[in-house]
């Protein structure tokens, strides 16, 4: 009877112990590996910010997870850490992954300007929900931020990509950068393994693959793309004011262009989950408005209205476009085969 009663304890701690194995993440080519098997980024920007504050809070977590998981959703993209190994363990549970961004400057809360990004991954670098690390977020944008020379931007991100290096060998390190990197920034920072880019080219990126195709080699992925659900002017047959439909014919196009360029693409990140109040006016109502770098290309009235960009509203009711991305997060299939 001990006998037995050992080895029951001891199969429960295995299948522990199997749970919480950290998958070991990777690139080849074109594609990001997990366990040596292709993974095609199902993802979703999240930045969950309450109605009436402009600070992220992970109180509706639960119901987020259950949400993204009806929608097909594999990945999280986070643009700060979460410094809470409750909530990671919550995304891994629900079967998720998470990209792991990092700031340049954000007052010594693991950015990259004073190192501490590296006590980050140091504390993290072990958790299974770890897809892998993200520096900077379009900062391409932003030159003045770098005494107006993005060289040093560049030069500042590759050192950071050496240090990510240096602590952890499991999971690759990426970074975010404003459409397609030029010569300058490929020429700098050769140690980014995935290069992702925020594209907003109306309703078709698919320009952009054919142009990573022949200049590099590495993955990409989309790290945001999609479409806002409010109108500004009335154009292209769709009506001024807030427009779901809008948004979802937008979305459906982007991830059909995706899905058909999956030989280059590795994913996508649609923005955003929720919309966010917090952005344009008034954090207590929904405000049209809001400004973003290089948003003329957004779908159908070339204005981002940075409150509306949810496949859920705030109060977390689906959008029309959360049909459409549970449909097409269907057709992009993980299973496929290495991509040239």
């Amino acid at each position: 009877m001990k006998i037995q009663i050992c080895i029951f304890i001891l199969c429960i701690l295995s299948a522990c112990t199997s749970l919480e194995k950290n998958d070991k993440v990777s690139v080849s080519e074109r594609n990001i590996l997990v366990n040596d098997s292709v993974y095609l980024i199902k993802g979703i920007c999240y930045h969950p910010v309450p109605k009436g504050s402009n600070q992220r809070s992970f109180e509706t977590l639960s119901k987020d997870l259950e949400l993204m998981n009806e929608a097909g959703i594999n990945t999280i993209r986070l643009y700060a850490p979460a410094d809470d190994k409750a909530v990671l363990d919550q995304i891994y549970q629900a079967g998720i992954k998470v990209i792991v961004g990092f700031g340049y400057n954000q007052n010594g809360y693991f950015d990259i300007l004073t190192g501490s990004f590296a006590d980050y991954i140091i504390k993290y670098k072990s958790h299974p929900a770890i897809l892998f690390w993200e520096l900077g977020n379009e900062y391409n944008y932003h030159p003045n931020w770098f005494e107006g020379d993005l060289k040093n931007w560049y030069m500042a991100l590759n050192q950071a990509a050496l240090k990510v290096k240096e602590i952890d060998g499991t999971h690759p390190v990426g970074t975010a950068h404003g459409e397609l990197p030029d010569s300058l920034a490929l020429s700098i920072c050769t140690d980014i393994d995935i290069w992702g880019m925020n594209v907003y080219r109306w309703d078709d990126p698919g320009e952009i693959f054919t142009q990573w195709k022949a200049i590099s080699g590495k993955p990409m992925y989309l790290s945001e793309a999609g479409a806002d659900s409010y109108m500004t002017i009335s154009k292209n047959g769709y009506a001024k004011g807030e427009n779901q439909k809008a948004q979802a014919d937008a979305t459906r196009k982007i991830l059909e262009s995706i899905i058909t360029n999956k030989d280059v693409c590795a994913g996508v990140a649609i923005f955003a989950f929720a919309d966010e109040y917090w952005k344009a006016g008034n954090p207590d109502t929904q405000d049209p408005g809001g400004w973003a770098p290089n948003s003329s290309g957004v779908p159908y009235d070339g204005a981002p209205n940075e409150e509306y960009w949810g496949i859920v509203d705030i109060d977390r009711n689906k959008k029309e476009v959360f049909g459409v991305v549970k449909e097409q997060y269907r057709l992009l299939n993980t299973k496929t085969i290495l991509k040239r």
